[in-house]
Parts: structure tokens; C-alpha cells; sequence
């Protein structure tokens, strides 16, 4: 009982000279979004187990499925057709109305994530970024919480575990693999997103494919995750999006979740009919907006020009070759557009 007072007494005395460490703790936004995105995953998670199981009960038949998808319309469809015995049958049509079941919850959720996406601004600026939807903002936000705990995207980077671990002994230091330390949901989103850099033109494309050459796949996808952390938090900090995104993704990005939460169609200006293609000339064309109107449109602050920015970034994209693109996002443009041909339905 005494030493429990003296203890009591030390921690006040360190409290008083403040000695003692704070521990932040979310704001109830912050709960909300945790939760939503916890439950999702979790949903998700239950499909795939679902969906592997019915796989593996084929399996153990031997039965070879001939389309490519399983859970498609055509897959399903060959899956009712399919002649099974009848305790087999029977469990995977158990498992499809799990499915069903799961699935219609994975949407309940998805819509409340859409909601919570729409009321926070970060959240729309976040989309900007490659590969980033209303999931992974709003996971990204729910990890990170109050921006203002670390110092720089570096530091946001290791809270998230996407920073090499680092094994000293005496004068030798060895770099591993990543920590994999915080929030595994986020940090699997984050890795996610960034395999989708592999195609983008951008200079986070370019860095991404040079760096699959010279390494490896992995190590290209988790260096460009913890570079996608650090530019968010730029970005969140700034409040500026993403500059080097393509206008056109980004708006049909952020007009699918406008139109899913409001259901607001923005109506398009017409600036009169365009004629046709005849003998070869004047090809129908559309208009292609910078990423300026787009932020314009989608009430976002504007994106730097290539005149404002650093000397040094300037140089960084003259070295990556991307001085094209980065002009060609900024300015409006009209581009060829592509005549797809009717198919026609047999008789």
C-alpha cells in the first residue's frame, strides 16, 4: 500500500513536469472511419474464403472450370449448368448464398464509406493521387489520423511499417526488409495502389518501372508505397492535390463518387455539333480538361504549374522525361475520339 502511494506521488510529480509522454487518442471522425474500413476488410476477407471453398470443392472433383473467372456472369452461369453429385451441389450452393449474403453487407458498408468519403474534403484530395479510390483515402485518413503527430511523411512512412529495418552492431550496419510495423489494412492498401504505377506516365511510373528493372518487382512496389505516403502527407499538409494526375481519371474518379453519394450529374457544355467523319476528314474529337478545371469542377485547390514548381523538382522531371506529360496535363486539349463498332446480335 505504500509503495502504491509513493508510486502515485512520482507519476504526479513527473505529470507536473511533464515528464510524462501524451498518447493521442482519435477524434470520433477518426473512430467512424477506423471502424467502416475494419468491417470492410473483414467482409472481404469472408468472400474470398467463401469463394476459395467452392473452388476447392471443384478441385477435389477434378473438375476443370472453362472460363476465366468463376464468379463472373458467364462463370456463374456455367457453374448452375454444371452436373455435380448432389452433396457437392448442395454445399456450394450454401456458399452462394453466403455470398450473396456477405456481398449485400460489403455494400451497406461501402455506402457508408462513400458517405464519410464526401464529408471530408482530405478525402477527395487524396483520390487524386494513381490508384487511389474513396477506400484507400479513407483508410490512409483512418490510419493516420491527426497529421500533426509526425514531423514528416518519413515519419508517417515507418508509423505505417513501409521503411526498411535497419540491424546495427557495432560499426556494421544491414538494411532488411520492411518493418511491417502499424496498421497491416492500410500498408496492404498503400501496396495495392502503387502496382498500378507500373502503367502510369507520370514520374512516379517512371521511377516505379526503372526501379523493377534494376531490382525487382516487390522492392519497386514497397518503395513506391512509402513514396505515396510521403506525398499525401504533402499533399494533406499543403492542401494541394496530386500534380502529375491524368485530368481524365480524376474526374471520372471523383464523378463516380459524387454521382453515388448525390447523385448530381454535372451537365456537360456543348459547344455545338462536331461534324462526323467524312472522306477521311474532320474525325469526331472530345475535349480533354486540364487538371486544373477538373479541381476547378470538383471544388479542389489548384495543382501547381510547371513554372511554379521547385528548381529541383524541375530538374528531377526534365532527368525522368516527363516534361510532355506534365505540359500536356496542364493545358486543355481536344484528342481523336475512338469509334467503337456496333456488334451486331445474332438473329
Amino acid at each position: 500500500m505504500k509503495t502504491d502511494k509513493v508510486d502515485a506521488e512520482v507519476l504526479a510529480q513527473l505529470l507536473r513536469c511533464d515528464y510524462l509522454p501524451s498518447v493521442w487518442v482519435p477524434d470520433a471522425t477518426t473512430r467512424v472511419m477506423r471502424q467502416l474500413t475494419s468491417r470492410r476488410e473483414r467482409l472481404v476477407s469472408e468472400q474470398t474464403r467463401l469463394m476459395n471453398r467452392i473452388q476447392s470443392v471443384l478441385a477435389g472433383l477434378l473438375v476443370v472450370v472453362p472460363v476465366k473467372t468463376l464468379f463472373s456472369q458467364e462463370g456463374q452461369l456455367w457453374l448452375s449448368e454444371c452436373e455435380l453429385p448432389a452433396h457437392e451441389r448442395a454445399l456450394i450452393e450454401s456458399d452462394l448464398r453466403l455470398i450473396q449474403t456477405v456481398r449485400q453487407e460489403i455494400e451497406g458498408v461501402e455506402k457508408s464509406l462513400r458517405e464519410e468519403a464526401w464529408k471530408i474534403p482530405h478525402v477527395r484530395l487524396l483520390m487524386t493521387i494513381p490508384g487511389f479510390d474513396y477506400c484507400t483515402a479513407v483508410t490512409l485518413m483512418a490510419a493516420l489520423g491527426d497529421l500533426s503527430r509526425f514531423k514528416d511523411g518519413d515519419q508517417a512512412a515507418s508509423y505505417l511499417g513501409l521503411v526498411p529495418s535497419i540491424k546495427q552492431s557495432a560499426n556494421t550496419c544491414s538494411y532488411g526488409s520492411i518493418t511491417k510495423q502499424g496498421n497491416s489494412h492500410a500498408r496492404w492498401m498503400l501496396t495495392q495502389a502503387a502496382q498500378n504505377m507500373a502503367r502510369h506516365p507520370g514520374p512516379l511510373g517512371v521511377s516505379f518501372r526503372r526501379l523493377a528493372k534494376r531490382k525487382c518487382w516487390n522492392v519497386a512496389v514497397c518503395a513506391t508505397a512509402r513514396k505515396l505516403v510521403t506525398i499525401a502527407w504533402l499533399m494533406l499538409k499543403n492542401n494541394e492535390p496530386y500534380r502529375y494526375a491524368s485530368p481524365t481519371t480524376t474526374q471520372h474518379k471523383l464523378t463516380r463518387l459524387r454521382v453515388a453519394v448525390t447523385g448530381q450529374q454535372r451537365k456537360a457544355k456543348h459547344k455545338g455539333r462536331r461534324p462526323g467523319v467524312k472522306n477521311g476528314q474532320n474525325p469526331p474529337t472530345r475535349q480533354v480538361p486540364s487538371l486544373n478545371q477538373v479541381c476547378e469542377q470538383e471544388a479542389l485547390p489548384p495543382a501547381h504549374g510547371f513554372e511554379q514548381l521547385p528548381t529541383g523538382e524541375q530538374k528531377i522531371l526534365r532527368t525522368l522525361g516527363v516534361i510532355e506529360y506534365v505540359q500536356e496535363i496542364q493545358s486543355e486539349r481536344r484528342i481523336p475520339r475512338t469509334i467503337r463498332s456496333k456488334k451486331k446480335t445474332p438473329q
